[in-house]
């Protein structure tokens, strides 16, 4: 407990210290904080990306505070600062959006394209809390949206094929846009096969198939308003998820919203944007083309929110200011029905999740004041009221046989506040900062009922009576760049009261046949993580660029246990080369061994692995017509690995042929 305060202690002394030095200057806008990892056309994704029809996840895992939890070839679950989606946050356009699946197996990114967004957002620890209650951090996920300066129509079209899983990709957007008026629409389809490890191993039930349909339209009302609509439905089925026991055969999302804009003229607020939303999840596990099932069960869970945010940014004087009032109503309920052998014995069923619904309403504030030409200072506060209420009396019910003094309803308020102090001047920057969040249990960790963890093998039993989370954090990241090269090196320390997790009750017995016992969710009086990440980048050439990446993470509980899913030392180093129309990407991607593995949550040790990947890509006109060509081979030399973050060890994918085509009229 020593080192964290020490550290954090260290970082408020050195953060008053460089403010007190500073002497006052003219203004200028501040700088953001946030990392955006670029994913849409709008950036000109085809001369920036080696493989531009890659997965969302392909993408996030680009960031040095993001890693992916594998739980088969689709649908990976991110993970900030090395914190699971339980204490982190993924929106979509700043929209609430709940998985259905008690499993994880659906995370928030699964339902969205690479047709459909610009960019995304990552965000660390407390510099999230804009889009709510929040530990490790958030994500957003910014969709595509036209201006009205490019007028007329606009259509590309996107094929895709992978020799690894046999992946067929198919995808068109169409675009209409004038003064007043525009609309995008874009399709997206995958569907694999199996895929194979190195030594061309066959991983079975690897296997998914998707298809996603977006469209937004906007029109101007006058010259400072406007009004924006947009849908999104994904649809996947057939979902192999080779590290569980249970694949699905429906995941389906429809996420719609509708806003408001104002920009005021001449005013202090320099904008307004009201926004209303509603998006439904449903979810349906399976377990028929599994062999040797002990018992059938089937597992549909559904997640309805609706919601709501007004935000207003503004600026007066040397401040910068943001204003955010958001409130959302999610329902969440998820099914377990089982069906035994015996015809003659009777069916069971039971919630696993009994109906909860949670109603937020916060407020968020933020101020970003120029100190001189050289520093800022940002400064934000959130405040919560976070209800939950157990709507079914047989979910209640059950749940009372270990919480005899159980209410339906339980109500938290949750408040954070962080500052964070930033200087930069003749190419030199740094940042120093604190943070305090909270947050509340999730609904599995408050109000779970014998879920199944094929990852330690235990059933898990929800707590309604813990406390909320808490976090202290400091970071630190230091900067240098000159005309042809840059590094930057970035640290955060998180301590967290009140760490929730699961523990072993030798008293319970389990129900999930095999299981090795049950664990109740309960608060350990704290854990600590540490991260850290370099970045490097040199102009070798003014068509050639090198950049490196190197991440190193470290966990332990207060019993002096290993965190699970914490990173070893990783790096990346890549060679890009970019002249006229054509393009070349050779990089190399490892991990060291993972020797700081925790058997106590289920984890062992993962060996050190480096791969090899090589892309190249060409530009050329046929008419008017412009293509882009994109082939390459990942895993080169088909290397049997897996990560880290593998679930139950699942190896990663063989060597793998790519082709992505694109071509717009």
């Amino acid at each position: 407990m020593k080192k964290p305060i020490f550290f954090l202690l260290v970082n408020f002394f050195i953060s008053i210290t460089l403010f007190a030095q500073q002497e006052q200057q003219d203004s200028i806008a501040p700088k953001t904080l946030n990392e955006v990892i670029v994913i849409g056309k709008k950036t000109k994704l085809y001369q920036k990306q080696s493989k531009p029809l890659a997965s969302i996840d392909e993408y996030l895992q680009q960031s040095a505070k993001v890693d992916m939890i594998k739980r088969g070839g689709y649908a990976w679950e991110p993970i900030i600062n090395s914190m699971a989606t339980e204490r982190t946050l993924i929106t979509i356009d700043g929209m609430r959006i709940f998985g259905a699946c008690t499993d994880k197996m659906d995370p928030i990114t699964s339902y969205v394209e690479v047709l459909n967004l610009a960019e995304a957002t990552v965000v660390s620890g407390q510099q999230g809390g804009c889009h709510g209650a929040t530990i490790g951090g958030a994500i957003d996920l910014k969709k595509n949206q036209s201006s009205f300066t490019n007028l007329g129509w606009k259509t590309d079209f996107n094929a895709g094929y992978e020799t690894n899983g046999n992946q067929k990709i198919a995808g068109a957007v169409v675009n209409f846009v004038d003064k007043s008026f525009y609309i995008d629409t874009d399709f997206m389809f995958r569907k694999a096969d199996n895929y194979f490890a190195g030594n061309n191993k066959e991983i079975e039930f690897s296997q998914f198939q998707k298809f996603n349909i977006s469209a937004s339209s906007g029109v101007k009302l006058d010259a400072n308003k406007m009004l924006k609509a947009s849908i999104i439905y994904d649809r996947a089925t057939d979902v192999g998820y080779p590290a569980l026991p249970m694949d699905v055969s429906l995941a389906e999302a429809l996420i719609t919203s509708l806003s408001y804009e104002y920009v005021p003229v001449a005013s202090t607020i320099q904008s307004w944007e009201t926004k209303l939303y509603y998006n439904t999840v449903t979810h349906v596990m399976d377990d028929t083309k599994r062999p040797n099932v002990p018992i059938h069960m089937d597992m549909p869970g559904r997640s309805d929110t609706y919601g709501m945010y007004s935000k207003a940014k503004g600026v007066f004087g040397k401040h910068n200011f943001t204003a955010d009032v958001s409130s959302f109503y999610n329902r969440s309920i998820a099914e377990m029905t089982m069906y035994p052998n015996n015809p003659n014995e009777n069916i069971m069923f039971m919630y696993t999740w009994p109906d909860v619904r949670t109603l937020y309403y916060g407020l968020f504030l933020e101020d970003n004041l120029v100190l001189n030409t050289n520093s800022s200072l940002l400064f934000t506060a959130s405040i919560a009221s976070h209800s939950n209420k157990v709507a079914s009396q047989f979910g209640l019910e059950s749940l009372q046989i270990f919480y005899p003094n159980m209410n339906a309803t339980n109500n938290r308020i949750l408040g954070s506040f962080s500052t964070h102090y930033n200087y930069s001047h003749s190419g030199f920057e740094c940042g120093l900062g604190l943070g305090y969040g909270e947050r509340a249990p999730s609904v599995s960790e408050g109000y779970g009922f014998y879920l199944f963890n094929s990852f330690d093998g235990y059933d898990y039993i929800g707590n309604p009576e813990l406390k909320n989370e808490q976090s202290l954090e400091s970071s630190m990241s230091f900067g240098y760049s000159k005309s042809k090269w840059s590094s930057k090196l970035s640290a955060t320390v998180f301590y967290m009261p009140n760490y929730i997790v699961g523990t072993p009750d030798p008293s319970l017995i389990p129900m999930t046949i095999g299981a090795n016992g049950v664990k109740i969710f309960t608060a350990l009086d704290y854990a600590t993580l540490f991260n850290m990440d370099l970045n490097l980048e040199y102009q070798i050439l003014e068509t050639l660029k090198w950049q490196g990446q190197m991440v190193y993470a470290y966990g332990k509980d207060c019993n002096n246990r290993n965190l699970p899913f914490i990173s070893p030392f990783s790096y990346s180093s890549a060679f890009n080369y970019l002249k006229n129309r054509f393009s070349a990407t050779l990089a190399v991607v490892g991990n060291a061994t993972q020797s700081q593995f925790s058997p106590y949550y289920g984890e062992n040790r993962t060996p050190d692995y480096a791969i090899l990947n090589s892309f190249i890509g060409y530009s050329f006109y046929v008419k008017n017509n412009k293509w882009n060509v994109r082939l390459g081979v990942e895993n080169i030399f088909d290397a049997y690995y897996s990560t880290f973050s593998s679930w139950n060890n699942i190896p990663s994918k063989g060597r793998n042929f790519v082709l992505n085509l694109n071509f717009g009229l």
